[in-house]
């Protein structure tokens, strides 16, 4: 159990039966009255953000997230399965728990699976991926000015703007928090 008054940032409990993580705590104690703990809680599960506060003897039970490492095998249809490498243990998890995760991650790759007690909510890429371009438009002399970009899709499909220079079957690292190019490799 951990009560408010303990609270820090990054901490996960379970509060009103959801699993939130604490993004913002601050401990206010005005000229008058008790004092309380103010919070920004998410939803870990559906990413939704909640303001609330609390009095710093409340106490919550502490959620655990297992985060393991395991092998991105392939997509069957609505099914994506991935293995266990020490146990070869297989599972499949549908669309609606993968959402947008797998859009820069190639077969046989490895991501982190969340899960708490038992149950897979979220699906955890690598921060940087390296995918070869396979079409984009010629970049022309003269369109330098500002930086420009141009749109690009990648090996596993998926679309990222890259500078002009940056032509096809080049490998390129991509940021997969927000889907940026930052370098050739």
């Amino acid at each position: 159990m951990i009560s408010a008054g303990d609270f820090r940032n990054g901490i996960t409990i379970e509060y009103d039966g959801k699993v939130c993580q604490i993004i913002e705590f601050q401990h206010v104690k005005p000229g008058k009255g008790a004092a309380f703990v103010r919070t920004k809680l998410k939803d870990v599960k559906n990413g939704g953000v909640v303001e609330t506060s609390f009095r710093p003897t409340e106490k919550f039970p502490a959620a655990r997230i297992d985060r393991k490492d395991m092998q991105y095998l392939y997509n069957d249809g609505d099914l994506y399965y991935f293995m266990d490498l020490e146990s070869y243990e297989q599972i499949g998890l549908n669309k609606d728990a993968i959402g947008d995760a797998l859009k820069f991650v190639k077969d046989n790759e490895m991501v982190k699976v969340c899960s708490h007690n038992g149950n897979v909510f979220a699906v955890e890429p690598p921060l940087f991926v390296e995918l070869t371009i396979t079409e984009t438009e010629p970049g022309f002399k003269g369109d330098t000015a500002q930086g420009a970009t141009k749109p690009a899709i990648v090996e596993t499909g998926a679309q990222v703007y890259v500078p002009l220079f940056v032509e096809q079957g080049e490998v390129i690292k991509i940021d997969t928090r927000t889907g940026e190019y930052l370098s050739r490799v």
